[in-house]
């Protein structure tokens, strides 16, 4: 097995790092993408016979449905090789083993035991391969009485907690925007990976690591589950308001659905919004305090509303924050895609989708000074690189890929 931290003089960290993905939707394909675009050869491993959800998801382009016609599922998968297989036969699961074989990473998100059903679990390939590093991620983890609980990152913010305090106080829970789980959990997952490689170039041995998508999800409640521990306060559910801010709010502005976000923290941001403002109702020291404007907040937020009514988003935002007040339009993705300072540092990347053409892909969040992430490819389309995968990382005669090919293998 190729030591990726070992190697030198090649601009991508994982260089070298092979890793095999059966994951599918958010969580695992996203934690693979970050290995590949940093220089790891990922390759997807998916069937037509039961597809990822997120291949009939839109958005998509032209707007037509295709299995790979969705920028849903590109985005999450760039820099990768993609893998046609029908794991419900003999000599799938054996193509399947063969890559476990092949791989240092291996990555799933199915229900628990469902690798085990395969003759692929834990305990199996890691006797042969005990310097294999493997993720396993779902809802609830790979133990307990609710480790065969099924569902996305919807359920995940649910079961977290976090849909308790999303929304306003006199509705039902609105829940954060999505299956936010899936965009928490990829975080905690990289860096288990990265801390498995680092574990294994001391020791040699690979390990099974368990990510509970929930578990990560909790983490963000950390504040609040604190102050019902110490307290016994109960955090409801506060529409923008925030118990360490005020004001803390939204306020529509001139054009259609515009708004600016205003949150002040201390003092000194107090003072700079009141001139700005022109709060002068609110500018004597009575409201310096946190305590003393949180008693105040709808009169305080009713100033601003006020004050914002038919202003120009973006010049507002800019003038507030040259005053001293952290204030920012509320962008949308047409926003983002032109925002001058996503621009500037190139996080849009455009990649030639096999299918789509030319697509827009989400780049690093990061800059390595020396060793920076590249989109080395588009997404692949379902199976689109089975044939080099078996053939070039594999060592499979092109006579015998034939062969399984017309036995149904590779769909």
């Amino acid at each position: 097995m190729i030591d990726p931290i070992k190697i030198d003089g090649d601009p991508q960290p994982f260089k070298g790092l092979k890793v095999a993905d059966f994951a599918w939707v958010g969580v695992g394909p996203i934690i693979s993408k970050f290995l590949a675009d940093h220089g790891a050869t990922v390759v997807r491993i998916e069937s037509s016979k039961r597809p990822d959800v997120l291949r009939m998801a839109p958005p998509f382009k032209r707007r037509v449905p295709d299995i790979n016609n969705s920028q849903f599922i590109a985005n999450f998968n760039s820099s990768k090789l993609g893998l046609a297989l029908d794991m419900s036969t003999a000599e799938g699961r054996q193509i399947a083993r063969q890559m476990i074989d092949w791989c240092d990473v291996t990555l799933e998100s199915f229900t628990p035991g469902t690798m085990d059903k395969f003759g692929l679990g834990w305990d199996e390939v890691s006797r042969d391969h005990p310097d294999l590093i493997r993720l396993s991620t779902c809802l609830r983890g790979q133990t307990g009485p609710e480790r065969s609980f099924g569902g996305f990152g919807n359920q995940g913010a649910a079961l977290a907690g976090l849909h308790s305090i999303t929304g306003w106080p006199d509705r039902p829970p609105a829940g954060p925007y999505g299956a936010y789980t899936d965009m928490i959990a990829p975080r905690f997952g990289a860096l288990c990976i990265a801390a498995a490689i680092f574990e294994r170039a001391r020791s040699g041995k690979g390990q099974h690591i368990d990510l509970s998508q929930v578990e990560a999800g909790v983490h963000f409640l950390e504040p609040l589950l604190l102050d019902y521990t110490v307290n016994g306060r109960i955090a409801p559910a506060g529409g923008h308001d925030s118990q360490s801010e005020c004001p803390h709010g939204v306020y529509r502005t001139a054009g259609i659905e515009r708004y600016v976000a205003i949150s002040v923290s201390n003092e000194t941001e107090w003072r700079a919004l009141c001139k700005a403002a022109g709060l002068s109702a609110f500018a004597d020291d009575r409201f310096a305090s946190l305590a003393a404007r949180l008693a105040v907040k709808d009169d305080i937020n009713a100033a601003l509303t006020q004050f914002c009514a038919g202003q120009p988003p973006f010049a507002l935002a800019s003038a507030l924050r040259a005053a001293g007040v952290p204030a920012s339009v509320v962008l949308r993705p047409s926003d983002l895609y032109e925002d001058p300072q996503l621009l500037h540092r190139k996080f849009f990347v455009t990649l030639p989708h096999s299918k789509m053409g030319p697509t827009p892909y989400d780049g690093p969040a990061t800059i390595f000074s020396d060793t920076p992430a590249r989109l080395s490819k588009a997404a692949p389309m379902l199976g689109e690189d089975t044939d080099y995968v078996l053939t070039e990382l594999l060592g499979m005669p092109a006579a015998e890929v034939s062969r399984l090919r017309d036995a149904g293998i590779f769909v």
